[in-house]
């Protein structure tokens, strides 16, 4: 088929308006977007946040999720900071006086008050100063009480009760200080209050696998010193971006909750010399009455916080501990174990410290009342292998196990009548005959399941032996000359006895190189990060 002239040429005339068409219109696409982008960026300038009225407005400089942006005519500059209380009791409080002090000597910083709930009595707030309720309300949108709708600021002062300002270039110098410091590992600056002394600069190293978190005193400069965590009372300055990058911004206490995050981000804090902060309200409280009721608060919440953080044993920088875990009266911290593989394990973590505390306690025990009822023991199973490779419990371990001559069962009064039933002893310890199999089984407690498991062997033509076996593939027989004699082994705090070869021993159980390569007890269910071990 051949094109004449004239249908080429009305060929090219469509390709060529078409082209044109698909330019003309790509281009009103990019103009409507670009409007339409412009259009965004007037309205979230101009648009009042919910329940703040006209200081809702974002002004020069503020910041939006993370965002800098300008004034609404981009000539004009706000305010750089916004000053926050959080520490405060609705009981007894200066909040109000704090407010003043700030705004008269910077009357255009906005000043947020922050509460849990609405403190009764109410507080009396100057003009200019609002309050952030942070829970909830069924009749409100979101960003009535969420704080990064409500601080839009490029940075938060952080600022204690009772706390005065003296005059603005307090502010300024912590500004200045910070962005000092570009874009390092200080991410906050802070001033003491009243003295230097009123506050302690610490480094704090949280391990979540561990579930710890250890203080330990820092070291303090001519110019201030750069740590992790503060103690005591301090004005905190951070950049707003960073602290709602923060899983829990404004959590209770403050300052545990700001640098358990900020540590475990690798953000540190300067702390200056001075000048300090005045505070004619101190202490803040006028009672010994309050002031118990505000330490009880305290304890409270930090309970609470800790808790939610997955942090049950803190190491203060005095070396004391503060326990937020299982006790003896109250159960342990996991469930029932599934496929020999803990709950824990499934979210990265270890054995709960206090978990570790009640069994080495409950080993100690148990090994004292074997000893001096004449029952001959050795370490058995993943405890040997704790005892080889950690002189401890094994760190993801959930139990404890001992060998026992079932001749020698006779010897203990707590054992040997023990066919049926338990028997609680005057210490709280639960002895009992498991009912999994032909064993015995000490509770830390009846409320507390942590454990430590008794296997009665028998000797039989120099073989160790059992009636009755687990599916565990260490629970097998073995030579008896590993017994004799048995020998002291150092585990989990106290001297006990162990097979004389403890490596063949444990390799007859679990396999060649067991000692040597670590792994989780069920390694179908979950394996263990040898990477992570390394660096631990």
């Amino acid at each position: 088929m051949r094109i004449s002239i004239c249908q080429a040429l009305l060929t090219g005339a469509i390709i060529l308006n078409l082209l044109i068409l698909y330019y003309v219109s790509r281009a009103q696409q990019q103009m409507m977007e670009k409007r339409r982008e412009q259009g965004k960026g007037l309205k979230k300038a101009s648009l009042p946040v919910p329940g703040l009225g006209a200081m809702g407005n974002l002004v020069g400089g503020s910041i939006v999720g993370g965002v800098k942006l300008g004034g609404l005519e981009g000539n004009m500059r706000g305010p750089r900071v916004t000053i926050v209380v959080r520490e405060f009791e609705d009981f007894e409080n200066y909040v109000g006086d704090v407010a003043r002090s700030f705004l008269r000597q910077r009357p255009e910083l906005p000043f947020l008050a922050v509460a849990e709930s609405p403190p009764y009595p109410p507080l009396a707030l100057p003009e200019g100063a609002r309050l952030l309720v942070l829970s909830p309300s069924p009749d409100q949108p979101p960003q009535t009480h969420r704080p990064e709708f409500n601080v839009q600021t490029e940075f938060a002062l952080l600022v204690p009760d009772g706390v005065e300002l003296d005059h603005g270039r307090q502010i300024e110098r912590l500004i200045r200080e910070l962005e000092g410091e570009g874009g390092g590992p200080v991410r906050l600056v802070a001033a003491p209050v009243l003295t230097r002394s009123a506050v302690q600069c610490l480094h704090l190293r949280v391990n979540l696998r561990e579930w710890t978190a250890t203080y330990t005193p820092a070291v303090s400069g001519s110019s201030g010193s750069v740590c992790t965590a503060l103690q005591g009372d301090a004005v905190v300055l951070i950049r707003t971006e960073d602290l709602f990058n923060l899983s829990v911004p404004l959590g209770r206490p403050l300052m545990s909750s700001l640098f358990v995050q900020t540590s475990l981000r690798g953000w540190k804090v300067k702390l200056l010399e001075g000048p300090s902060f005045s505070a004619s309200h101190r202490p803040l409280f006028s009672s010994a009455h309050n002031q118990w009721k505000a330490d009880s608060r305290l304890k409270d919440a930090t309970n609470h916080l800790m808790r939610s953080f997955g942090l049950k044993r803190v190491v203060l920088a005095d070396g004391r501990d503060q326990w937020f875990g299982c006790s003896k009266e109250t159960p342990r911290c996991f469930g029932t174990v599934r496929d020999d593989t803990p709950e824990y394990l499934y979210v990265e973590r270890w054995t709960p410290p206090c978990c570790l505390r009640a069994l080495r306690e409950t080993t100690k025990y148990v090994v004292n009342i074997l000893e001096s009822s004449g029952v001959r023991y050795w370490l058995e199973g993943g405890s040997l292998l704790g005892a080889a490779r950690h002189q401890d419990v094994i760190p993801w371990d959930y139990d404890v196990d001992l060998g026992i001559y079932l001749e020698d069962v006779p010897n203990c009064d707590y054992l040997k009548n023990l066919d049926s039933g338990s028997l609680v002893d005057a210490n709280g310890y639960v002895w009992e005959r498991a009912v999994e199999g032909d064993f015995y089984r000490v509770q830390y407690s009846e409320a507390n399941h942590l454990h430590v498991d008794l296997w009665p062997f028998y000797p039989r033509n120099g073989v160790m032996t059992r009636d009755t076996w687990t599916e565990h593939k260490q629970d097998v027989e073995f030579p008896e000359h590993f017994l004799q004699p048995l020998v002291p082994l150092q585990f989990a705090g106290i001297t006990a006895y162990g097979p004389n070869n403890h490596h063949a021993f444990l390799e007859l159980k679990f396999g060649e190189g067991v000692i040597e390569n670590p792994q989780y007890p069920n390694p179908s269910k979950k394996r263990l990060d040898k990477s992570r071990m390394l660096g631990s």
